[in-house]
């Protein structure tokens, strides 16, 4: 296992949600000598020192200060901090024949199927009022195993293995726990009490509300008779923005470098903390010394967007067109559209091709079946909202969108040997 790969299984298990992420890309960002800004002031930037700020607690921008002019150019590398999840709705005890459920809602194109009988764990951020009268909201993680969604039997749906549909409303209620008939339960009430467990100084408060979501507590792993693979939740995007943060922070100091990781992707981007935000343009604007600057800054930059991409599935290699199937361990993809579906250009892929030439790294490309319709990423998002030339790349991926998904344990190092030369301007 390489270092890097070990790294990242270390972060997407501490993860557990875009909060998560984006507070533990924080720290080890501050670790490394980047200083927390408030994405307002231009303040005294020094050329060589690394800054970043937050947005929502759940989107980070963090960049390195050249030693050239902004205007003449950045290298900005952008990913995003959601995935597919369960996420619990506002009123969701249910309690009904000898057990608690929670009601939630599907966040995100979820493959369902593998959520059930999973031991299953609760994260995001809690707001609530402390005993001093102040509203605080703070991160929340159980980590233990605390609910599951049980399969129904095949015994009692013998077309399970044919004809299976599930209804979201209905069948995938987690159980959280069982109870009798005199239960009854008050859910923010529990939160409060794991709340004073985590966060001793607050001693009692009030929960007003959260955003919590589902997650698998299976710890990422490396696996396949020889460790081939990376098996682990959340590698959409997780994945990308990991390796995005270590190419940032073994990147050449002196260049003009950006990491965007934004929330919501996987519903449309459309937020304040979205990738069609402004987050990104308010800090290019704050960073810029007047508005031709910064359009001198977005003409002359480049983006490159990191999201997965879909390797092809051996039982499945028909999904794919003939040329343009990436293969696990083959390193990174250059993600092609023509109907603007992934914002690569001829221009742009033959920059990222130029870059990985000349660092010895594998690359393939990948472009949808005609026949069949083309996911996008935040990348046309970005590239519409600043004009900045984006391309489109990820690391190929099996079972995306599942609650466990499988990538290349080689795959990660050759991305990040792309990133950091893309960020040293190889070509």
């Amino acid at each position: 296992m390489s270092t890097l790969v070990e790294a990242l299984l270390e972060f997407i298990a501490e993860a557990s949600t875009p909060f998560h992420a984006v507070s533990a890309m924080s720290w080890r960002l501050q670790a490394a000598g980047f200083q927390p800004w408030d994405g307002v002031k231009s303040g005294d930037f020094q050329p060589g020192q690394g800054y970043f700020v937050t947005r929502n607690d759940s989107s980070i921008v963090a960049f390195r200060v050249g030693e050239a002019p902004l205007s003449a150019g950045a290298r900005l590398v952008g990913a995003h901090t959601d995935s597919p999840n369960l996420s619990v709705k506002p009123n969701p005890l249910k309690l009904r024949h000898g057990v608690a459920q929670l009601a939630v809602d599907v966040y995100g194109g979820a493959l369902l199927n593998p959520w059930f009988d999973r031991d299953l764990s609760l994260a995001g951020r809690v707001s609530f009022v402390s005993n001093k009268g102040q509203l605080h909201s703070e991160l929340l993680d159980f980590k233990r195993p605390i609910a599951v969604v049980p399969s129904l039997a095949i015994h009692l749906d013998r077309e399970a293995n044919s004809q299976r549909s599930i209804n979201p409303q209905r069948d995938i209620l987690p159980l959280l726990m069982g109870i009798d008939d005199e239960t009854s339960l008050d859910f923010k009430a529990l939160l409060a009490a794991e709340l004073v467990q985590q966060y001793p100084e607050y001693e009692n408060v009030e929960v007003l509300d959260f955003e919590l979501s589902f997650y698998d507590t299976q710890a990422p792993a490396l696996t396949g008779f020889n460790q081939d693979f990376i098996s682990a939740a959340r590698l959409d995007n997780l994945l990308s923005c990991y390796v995005g943060l270590s190419a940032l922070l073994d990147a050449d100091p002196s260049q003009w470098s950006f990491l965007i990781c934004t929330d919501h992707e996987e519903v449309g981007s459309t937020s304040a903390a979205g990738a069609q935000g402004p987050m990104l343009l308010d800090v290019l604007k704050a960073l810029s010394e007047d508005d031709a600057a910064e359009r001198a800054l977005r003409n002359q930059s480049w983006m490159m967007s990191v999201d997965n991409a879909h390797a092809v599935h051996p039982n499945f290699s028909d999904k794919h067109d003939d040329n343009h199937g990436p293969l696990l361990n083959r390193g990174p993809v250059i993600k092609i559209n023509r109907n603007q579906r992934y914002a690569t250009s001829g221009e742009g892929a033959a920059l990222a091709r130029l870059i990985a030439e000349r660092n010895s790294v594998p690359i393939q490309s990948f472009v949808v079946r005609t026949d069949l319709g083309c996911g996008s990423t935040i990348g046309p998002i970005t590239a519409a909202e600043t004009g900045i030339a984006t391309i489109d790349i990820g690391v190929p991926t099996l079972g995306m969108h599942s609650i466990r998904e499988l990538a290349g344990a080689q795959d990660p190092d050759f991305l990040k040997q792309l990133l950091v030369g893309f960020y040293d301007r190889i070509a």
